[in-house]
């Protein structure tokens, strides 16, 4: 009996944490992908969508206008894909090349996803109201909290034996919250459009990790070799 508790510990104590992620990074957020997608596959009203819309419209004011419509340019086309392609540049510029491979497929995969998702729901946008950025594609999942999410997910995981890990994962939460709200405000994207992109980032995110990183190997092991 005490050498079965003995091994628990010690599994425990070399794979907890992996294990926290498998269940926290990868099973919750595919649950929660696909509780919301058979939502949307039925066409069942979902309940907290138009609402929070709806209080999202009413704080329009014309600062805020030009606070969010910036944060969501950023959260995509003039952020998030830029750096994307510099970030994977420059860890394979520095012989990372682990750690490229996996921010690429993380973050080329995350886009792809996304497009396919689109097609397979092909979810209409809001029209509660004129947008003052519309857009013009289908909505579920959101490609913004997809993007965005996905890398954050990519510089935390990779930051998270280092000692930045807490400064990265905030001000990636921070980023990630600020996009997907952008997103309702404008009214181009239901809360549950945000919240399914967030989940299916996150969920490919941990799930390429754990195949990138696998066998105890973590990221920066090693000297890159000259």
């Amino acid at each position: 009996m005490k050498q079965e508790a003995r091994f628990g510990v010690a599994f425990l104590r070399r794979h907890g944490l992996r294990l926290l992620l498998v269940f926290a990074g990868l099973l919750l957020p595919l649950w929660a992908f696909v509780e919301l997608a058979d939502e949307i596959h039925e066409q069942d009203i979902i309940p907290f969508d138009v609402p929070i819309l709806q209080f999202a419209h009413s704080l329009a004011r014309e600062g805020y206008d030009r606070f969010f419509v910036a944060i969501s340019q950023l959260g995509y086309l003039y952020g998030v894909v830029p750096f994307d392609i510099a970030f994977v540049l420059a860890l394979s510029l520095l012989r990372r090349f682990r750690e490229a491979t996996y921010a690429a497929i993380a973050l080329g995969g995350s886009a792809l996803l996304n497009i396919a998702a689109k097609q397979a729901f092909a979810r209409d946008r809001p029209s509660l109201w004129e947008s003052i950025a519309p857009e013009h594609n289908y909505s579920f999942p959101s490609g913004h909290a997809m993007g965005s999410a996905t890398l954050a997910c990519v510089l935390t995981l990779l930051a998270w034996h280092t000692r930045w890990r807490w400064p990265v994962a905030v001000i990636a939460a921070a980023f990630v919250l600020l996009v997907g709200l952008s997103r309702v405000y404008l009214g181009v994207h239901y809360p549950s459009d945000i919240l399914a992109g967030w989940s299916v980032a996150t969920a490919w995110a941990v799930a390429v990790y754990l195949l990138a990183f696998r066998g105890g190997v973590g990221p920066w092991r090693g000297t890159p070799r000259a």
